[in-house]
């Protein structure tokens, strides 16, 4: 028996290697920020593109699963991947760019860099809950 995945999901895991592949590069800036003994922040920072991307991948990986056996529409579907891609390389923008200018882009208001910082994070956050609760809108129509 063959089975063939849905565009929606083959999407999700093409953009979810692609974060994958990011996350594991961040891994070389915050091994050096650990060995060169760079302040706390900067090496947290670091942490946090590493690690955060690699769970975001798998959170793509894990989603592109499941969404081919929730039987709703196409567009609930493509919103849940859409979502979860754009809130993945938002986050795959900002969170280096925060280890860089070490700025944790938590304010409004800030200048240059910082605000890509703040705009990436806003964006990723905002739409990693619209993926969220699109993904409880499709599990609990599968009930």
């Amino acid at each position: 028996m063959e089975f063939i995945l849905e565009a929606s999901s083959r999407h999700l895991i093409f953009h979810g290697a692609v974060v994958l592949l990011a996350a594991l590069l961040y891994g070389a800036p915050y091994a050096k920020a650990i060995k060169s003994g760079s302040a706390a922040q900067v090496v947290n920072s670091w942490r946090v593109a590493h690690q955060s991307l690699c769970l975001g991948a798998i959170l793509m990986f894990s989603v592109a699963a499941v969404l081919p056996f929730l039987p709703v529409s196409a567009s609930l579907k493509w919103l849940i991947v859409v979502s979860f891609i754009t809130s993945s390389y938002a986050f795959t923008i900002a969170t280096p760019l925060a280890a860089i200018t070490q700025d944790r882009g938590l304010a409004k208001g800030g200048q240059g860099w910082a605000r890509l910082v703040y705009w990436g994070n806003m964006t990723g956050a905002w739409t990693s809950l619209l993926g969220a609760a699109a993904l409880l809108v499709a599990a609990g129509l599968s009930l």
